[in-house]
């Protein structure tokens, strides 16, 4: 009973940090895209990482790009947060984004933690499963 107890308290002393690292993580995603519903470019580009604010310069700029690459994260209906991934230099986040046509995408958000918290540092758009008939 006691490796079950001794076992158990590791596993949850294990589990506590990443689970804040998943809400802050989610956190940074969501505030991201509340941005964009807003128009607020700038506000947007807080989020990202200091790399991808150098790849585009200005906010204008980046919200250019998510217009044109990413309209379901421009405007979605609805997202869900998936797996959390450790991935090299931070996490990948998996999202499910529903776009206003009501087509659904995998995004893979990479994260890294920096100074100033958690930054996005890159999304792709992953292909979408395989569905068996």
């Amino acid at each position: 009973m006691q490796r079950i107890l001794t076992a158990a308290l590791i596993w949850i002393a294990l589990a506590l940090p990443a689970a804040a690292q998943s809400r802050e993580i989610e956190g940074v995603i969501s505030g991201q895209i509340e941005r964009f519903k807003a128009d607020d470019f700038a506000g947007a580009f807080t989020f990202a990482s200091p790399t991808i604010q150098g790849l585009f310069g200005t906010p204008d700029n980046f919200g250019m790009m998510v217009q044109r690459g990413y309209p379901m994260v421009h405007r979605p209906r609805d997202l869900r947060f998936l797996d959390l991934q450790e991935a090299p230099g931070g996490y990948s986040q998996i999202v499910e984004v529903e776009d206003m046509q009501g087509r659904r995408f995998l995004l893979r958000y990479d994260m890294i933690e920096t100074g100033n918290g958690w930054k996005i540092n890159g999304v792709s758009i992953l292909p979408a499963p395989d569905v068996a008939t």
